[in-house]
């Protein structure tokens, strides 16, 4: 079996769920990569940005939505030195405004996936993955990227059998 990396980002706090605002002590991507490493006995990495985003979620999606307009790349709090000791990378993110959160393009962008498995998944109200697993591959021309799992926010909590039909069809 190969070595598993989740690397994933997530956002705590306050989220839309179920067409509310809820505050969330884990994050939905987050909930669903304890699901993965369950399943794989994977490493886990956190992509999470220097600069914090706001509390408030409509502050944050105004964030997010700039940083899109702008193709910020926001720093990484943390690198990983191993990269090349993983063949699969299990990559986590919520859908924000059709897209892959910024921080998802830096992680990308700072390693070479050459000869790597990539396989997405994402966590939203209803936009599924948007097209991710394309930009992915564009972002990653030389590794292998899979079809993708989506998973509703609201039922990331009990999304265990999706998850693991996903993993034992694509590791």
């Amino acid at each position: 079996m190969s070595k598993v990396l989740i690397a994933f980002f997530s956002r705590k706090g306050q989220n839309y769920v179920s067409g509310s605002i809820k505050d969330l002590p884990i994050g939905n991507t987050e909930v669903a990569a304890g699901m993965v490493q369950e399943i794989t006995g994977g490493d886990m990495f956190k992509i999470d940005t220097v600069k914090e985003y706001p509390a408030e979620y409509t502050q944050t999606t105004n964030v997010a939505q700039d940083e899109l307009r702008a193709k910020a790349r926001p720093e990484l709090k943390s690198k990983l030195d191993n990269m090349g000791d993983y063949d699969t990378i299990v990559l986590g993110y919520p859908n924000w405004w059709g897209a892959m959160p910024m921080a998802v393009y830096t992680f990308l962008e700072e390693y070479d996936f050459s000869g790597k498995t990539i396989l997405p998944y994402c966590t939203h109200e209803g936009s599924g993955l948007s097209g991710t697993e394309r930009e992915i591959a564009m972002e990653c021309p030389k590794a292998n990227v899979r079809i993708g799992l989506s998973v509703l926010g609201t039922n990331a909590g009990s999304a265990k059998k999706s998850v693991e039909s996903w993993l034992k069809k694509n590791l």
